[in-house]
């Protein structure tokens, strides 16, 4: 389940949509707007394998690498954000739900660098591999 946090622009819906990217909004579907990031763990506990993209450089903690969930900070312009979405989604570091599991994510426009839940060293990607 892909979610999007409510930082993350409205206009982008219709980008994401267009191109079949399923998603959900965290604040309409999942919780009650204006959740405390503190609320955001717990939640993402209880759901089926999600992965949360944010622009809230207050995710892209080591200490916060789960196997349950993923967590995806967009370090970019606000207005990339369904680009960067869908980039990420597609490539094959982080394709299927089953390699997002566990990571935490800062996506930038130079790449993209990671830390693994159980694994100390943060991991960085190039968008070309």
């Amino acid at each position: 389940m892909n979610l999007l946090d409510e930082n993350i622009r409205h206009d982008q819906d219709e980008r994401l949509r267009q191109w079949r990217v399923k998603f959900r909004r965290i604040t309409e579907s999942i919780a009650r707007p204006g959740i405390q990031d503190p609320d955001i763990i717990p939640l993402l506990h209880r759901l089926k394998r999600p992965t949360l993209f944010t622009h809230d450089q207050d995710f892209f903690k080591p200490s916060l690498a789960h196997r349950a969930y993923c967590l995806v900070w967009l370090d970019l312009y606000d207005g990339d954000g369904a680009v960067f979405i869908r980039r990420f989604l597609r490539h094959p570091t982080f394709r299927t739900q089953a390699q997002r599991m566990g990571k935490v994510v800062r996506v930038h426009p130079d790449g993209v660098y990671y830390w693994q839940a159980g694994k100390a060293e943060r991991v960085s990607v190039k968008w070309g591999e």
